[in-house]
């Protein structure tokens, strides 16, 4: 019994002993790391340990009047491995041996930028080099491509395993391609250089955002980061820009330009009471004959406005009681010396005008006659000319939301820095000798549309954050009244001669759908020290006005310059792009809808209205609204023809394994039916589908691509 109690304390005494033994090496061990090895072993730490790295904030996006994203930041990837990795060298390397055959072959068919066998001898070099961070590709990745990626061999084992690494960078994309590309602006490659122009440039300090910073540490082969200062993502900006308005003034001015071969063109539309921008296009022509948009010179370019600028010279001397829309003014032939130089009228070559009215003047837009009333009140004070239009605001600058905005360059006969000569006068009360940008011209028609209150353009409309409004830009007035009312009424009753009268050059202008008032421009371009005698004549044509006539809601001005082809003048060219955008305008925003129908009155006429081929329940409800009679369909799409009685339908077969025939048929309906079948939409114009390049009848192969033409 002794010795088995001497024999299990002999035991616990080795055991306690053991565990005494342990407990001092691990003190020994701490006091040593403590107070010996201190200093080396934070060495080691702080060699772990990357403090004060820049936590990007995501920047804010650009938004349409509507709420229609129109720039946005998206996360992009650049991707590497790491190739020192444990688990690829662990049991001689054969996790990397038995996957690198196969990752080389599918990097290859993802990147599409090696071969395989290239892939494969890089990634072996690294691996045997023991390189941190091999980049694998140049190429930037979106969220939705890396996640494909993680799915390949040896990535899809996780990042220890594998040392799959990525680094996150934003790509700044526009939703809605050019479309007010200019003035919604771009940003640097580098995104924390913020802002290249327009509002990206302009709203910079908003968008861009807070960074925040975190600290980078490895634990357990593992580098974890924590955040220690949250990054404050940058607010959003809300701009004036309609999508649907900036469309039709962007094909309208663009199918102008195109027509006649102009090297610039601008459109501006703007909405009268508010002073918003609602769209505004700047197409610049490009060495291929193409049209884009470079700059933004609808702000910023200081042109002489010509012809525009007659109906401030007009406004001015009205409302001093200078002269009177009935004054008989004798322009003679179309030719008249004014000093030592000859002012020409556009019809001189026919005539000349003779004896007209000073609002004939205007309708007909004859230099002489404008020139003639202005030198006659102000030639002995052309001072007081100038002080008039400084009073009317012309010259004020408008500070607009967009960097590089050029102000109007008036000259004054007391400023000494430029010589003031007998021919100034005249020559300026025509829209020469004086640079105007567009947009100042378009700011001035828009005061005469919105009862003489002059407001400010604007671009922007509130800055926001997380949908809540930070800061809104209400409308600023610039001059509660440009001229007396008596004077506004004369005017706008000018502008309308312009479209009505017979003498009119914009008659072209007058549309059946919307009344329109405004002014045609067309000035000889000065080439720099040669003048206007360089031997090659260039010019500039314009139309600048506003729309409905009675209840004006959107100002409109549109500009070209050196077109090539055809006869310059800013009444055909010009003001036929303005024709077609306010007319689209209209339409667009008209919400009024026949209320009936009397069918019994209507003998041989065909009842069915421009209907396209479709889905019959639409149709249906549209046929519904407008009270015509619509025969009834067993099938979903159909094609309309008339009878004498009602609208009758044809069935179409449609199914998903054969192409139908689309002709006639909307995009919003053929890309349904296309893309059901399992096929890849291309669509080209807009309007009805005219063609496809995939036969009707064709057995459709999920995946195969079709190409719709729409007119």
């Amino acid at each position: 019994m002794t010795d088995k109690r001497s024999n299990i304390v002999l035991r616990f005494g080795i055991v306690y002993t053991l565990i005494c033994l342990s407990f001092l090496m691990v003190l020994y061990r701490i006091v040593k790391i403590q107070f010996v090895e201190h200093d080396q072993w934070m060495a080691v730490a702080a060699k772990n340990v990357k403090t004060n790295i820049v936590v990007k904030p995501t920047r804010g996006n650009i938004y349409a009047c509507d709420g229609r994203l129109m720039a946005s930041s998206i996360p992009t990837y650049y991707v590497y491995m790491d190739l020192r990795v444990p688990a690829l060298h662990d049991n001689y390397g054969i996790l990397f041996k038995s996957n690198i055959d196969s990752l080389s072959i599918y990097l290859s068919s993802f990147f599409k930028d090696k071969t395989p066998s290239d892939y494969k001898s890089l990634l072996t070099r690294a691996y045997q080099t023991g390189e941190d961070e091999f980049q694998l590709s140049q190429k930037r990745i979106s969220y939705s491509q890396l996640k494909q990626l993680r799915t390949l061999p040896l990535f899809r084992l996780g990042r220890n395993k594998s040392g799959l690494i990525t680094k996150e960078y934003f790509r700044r994309v526009r939703p809605f391609g050019s479309l007010a590309q200019r003035t919604i602006g771009d940003i640097f490659a580098d995104e924390s250089k913020g802002g290249k122009n327009g509002i990206e440039l302009s709203f910079n300090s908003s968008l861009i955002g807070t960074p925040g910073i975190s600290t980078r540490q490895k634990v357990a082969n593992n580098y974890m980061e924590t955040i220690q200062v949250e990054p404050i993502d940058g607010m959003d900006i809300n701009s004036t820009i309609d999508i649907d308005l900036q469309d039709i003034a962007e094909k309208a001015l663009v199918d102008g330009v195109t027509e006649f071969d102009a090297a610039v063109g601008y459109a501006i539309l703007m909405e009268v009471h508010t002073g918003a921008i609602k769209a505004i296009v700047n197409m610049q022509k490009n060495k291929n004959g193409t049209y884009s948009e470079n700059r933004n010179g609808a702000v910023s370019d200081m042109v002489e406005p010509g012809s525009t600028f007659k109906v401030a010279s007009v406004m001015a001397a009205l409302d001093d009681g200078k002269v009177k829309m009935s004054d008989t003014i004798n322009t003679f032939n179309g030719q008249y010396m004014f000093g030592n130089r000859t002012m020409t009228d556009h019809n001189a070559n026919h005539g000349g005008f003779h004896k007209i009215t000073l609002a004939q003047a205007i309708y007909g837009s004859s230099n002489i006659g404008v020139s003639r009333e202005i030198v006659k009140a102000y030639g002995k004070n052309p001072g007081a000319f100038v002080d008039k239009l400084y009073a009317m605001k012309l010259n004020e600058k408008l500070n607009l939301e967009i960097p590089g905005t050029a102000s109007p360059n008036i000259r004054h006969p007391n400023d000494k820095s430029h010589t003031w000569s007998p021919t100034t006068l005249p020559w300026m009360s025509v829209g020469y000798e004086t640079q105007i940008p567009p947009i100042y011209t378009l700011t001035f028609y828009n005061a005469i549309a919105n009862n003489g209150i002059m407001v400010k353009p604007v671009f922007v409309k509130s800055i926001s954050k997380n949908g809540q409004i930070v800061k809104e830009f209400k409308t600023e007035i610039i001059n509660p009244a440009i001229c007396k009312p008596s004077t506004l009424s004369e005017i706008r009753s000018a502008l309308l001669g312009v479209l009505e009268d017979k003498l009119g050059t914009a008659q072209n202008v007058r549309s059946k759908y919307v009344r329109i008032a405004g002014k045609s421009g067309t000035a000889q371009i000065s080439q720099g020290k040669g003048g206007y005698k360089t031997g090659v004549t260039k010019h500039q044509v314009a139309f600048c006005g506003y729309f409905p006539y009675e209840k004006p809601l959107y100002t409109c001005i549109v500009v070209m310059r050196e077109p090539a082809k055809g006869y310059p003048s800013g009444g055909h060219m010009s003001g036929s792009v303005f024709k077609n955008i306010a007319e689209r305008v209209m339409a667009l925003n008209s919400n009024r809808k026949p209320s009936h129908i009397d069918t019994d009155s209507v003998e041989d006429k065909d009842l069915c209205p421009m209907i396209k081929v479709g889905y019959y329940k639409a149709i249906q409800r549209v046929m519904n609204e407008l009270n015509v009679p619509l025969a009834s369909a067993s099938t979903d799409w159909v094609k309309t023809f008339a009878n004498e009685k009602q609208t009758m339908v044809e069935p179409i077969t449609v199914s998903n394994k054969v192409v139908p025939n689309l002709q006639g048929m909307g995009a919003k309906d053929a890309v349904f039916i296309l893309e059901n079948m399992g096929l890849n939409v291309q669509v080209q114009g807009r309007g009805k589908v005219i063609s496809q390049n995939m036969k009707p009848g064709t057995f459709a192969k999920k995946g195969s691509s079709v190409m719709i033409n729409l007119q």
